[in-house]
């Protein structure tokens, strides 16, 4: 069964290991059909979440128009949702953090979008893979609230320069998520 995915991903180096991951799990997800769209959240303007209660009151998803707008119908329509980033500083990398916030806008508003497939792909320098645990439990809660599945994590720890993840098989790992979203 051919599905719509949305991959968001949190790094500005677009050569960068997270972005090599992303883009061999995109590559495998469309070679089996799926549709993915792609939401480069470093490269757009997201703010963060006001809090004022006022989603999907003008039609869009934040009454704040930015480019949260772009991606939450695709968000909305999807069958799964695939979050990408390094590890910044032990935690959620801001480019990407305002898009997860942004998500609450689904709750208040009502919308139903419980049961989507989600997976996870980090990378960080250090070689301790709890370093991760910045970036994958807040995304894991996130979905557990959202009511999602989460059915992959990648997790590569060690790599820090551009290209380094060529040095692992996060890119494998990547590209088999395909098959279980």
């Amino acid at each position: 069964m051919c599905k719509k995915i949305v991959v968001i991903t949190g790094s500005p180096r677009k050569d960068g290991n997270s972005f090599a991951m992303t883009d061999a799990f995109i590559k495998a997800a469309e070679a089996k059909g799926h549709t993915v769209v792609r939401f480069d959240a470093a490269m757009r303007k997201v703010g963060g979440c006001h809090a004022c209660e006022t989603c999907f009151k003008t039609g869009k998803a934040c009454s704040f128009d930015d480019d949260f707008n772009i991606i939450a119908p695709d968000i909305l329509a999807a069958d799964a949702v695939v979050f990408t980033a390094p590890v910044y500083w032990y935690s959620i990398p801001a480019q990407i953090k305002c898009v997860i916030d942004k998500l609450f806008s689904f709750c208040v508003a009502g919308k139903d979008i419980g049961g989507k497939n989600c997976a996870i792909i980090t990378c960080c320098e250090e070689d301790d893979i709890s370093v991760m645990d910045g970036v994958r439990i807040p995304i894991e809660r996130s979905a557990q609230l959202l009511k999602w599945n989460i059915v992959g994590e990648v997790l590569v720890p060690g790599v820090l320069k551009a290209g380094e993840i060529a040095n692992t098989d996060g890119c494998k790992k990547a590209a088999a998520l395909a098959d279980v979203i």
